[in-house]
């Protein structure tokens, strides 16, 4: 009985952690992504940990589920910050992301079966009633986990791999960071992402390879020329990802 009752003491103190783990995740990632940290920020542990009134345990986990998401990076003997990227490693990611996701869709397109369809389904329409400035953490997520679902569909475990490392390089939260400081763009940009998530959906649903290619592709160009619009990144940079674009997806 004794064992029992330590069990279940056990059990409280790690969903009551993971609870306080979850709040100041919640906390810190809508804070970056309102602006209210900016790039190269250091987030200090002891200041975190005073302000929210909790210990440093789950504001070191929630540094650890922040800098998986991209959303921090770790500067070893240094700490942690908001993430500082040069133009050529955004340049990189959304190469690279291009190339897997696209990739990933096609390959998905072949396999995915009607239960799939629909968890993508559901995502998307959940997104849809986020329209915001508060809603940007929460749509963040569902975004993220739209075009995981969709890669982990392929059925490839080195290919979800390869994309999740991408895709945690890949400053999505510098886009909504900038609708947050230009309200006036949000909702034409969050129905343009619905509209094209949903044309890859019913591309998916079809088991039409070249058009989920071909959807994907558009989708993550135009986050290209969001992140143009909303990065200091030079016109040069700019005309050197069109010429990748055009030679790896000429039909696009």
């Amino acid at each position: 009985m004794i064992d029992q009752t330590n069990s279940l003491l056990e059990s409280s103190e790690i969903l009551r952690k993971r609870s306080l783990t979850d709040e100041v995740y919640e906390h810190l990632s809508s804070n970056i992504i309102a602006g209210k940290y900016s790039s190269g920020d250091w987030l200090r542990q002891d200041e975190i940990s005073t302000s929210l009134g909790v210990s440093q345990t789950p504001v070191r986990e929630a540094f650890d589920r922040l800098v998986a998401s991209g959303l921090a990076e770790r500067v070893p003997y240094r700490g942690v910050r908001v993430p500082v990227l040069e133009p050529k490693e955004i340049v990189d990611a959304f190469m690279l992301r291009l190339i897997l996701e696209t990739t990933g869709a096609r390959l998905a397109a072949i396999v995915i079966q009607p239960d799939e369809v629909q968890t993508l389904s559901i995502l998307l329409e959940k997104s849809a009633d986020l329209v915001s400035l508060e809603d940007m953490p929460t749509l963040r997520q569902l975004n993220k986990e739209f075009h995981t679902h969709m890669v982990e569909a392929a059925r490839s475990p080195l290919l979800i791999k390869l994309y999740e490392l991408t895709t945690n390089a890949f400053p999505d939260w510098m886009l909504y960071e900038y609708m947050f400081r230009h309200p006036e763009l949000l909702q034409t940009s969050l129905k343009r992402e619905y509209f094209e998530h949903k044309a890859i959906v019913d591309a998916l649903a079809s088991n039409d390879p070249e058009e989920t290619s071909f959807q994907v592709a558009n989708h993550i160009k135009n986050l290209w020329h969001d992140l143009h619009t909303c990065l200091d990144i030079t016109s040069d940079s700019m005309q050197e990802i069109e010429n990748q674009i055009n030679t790896l997806f000429p039909n696009h």
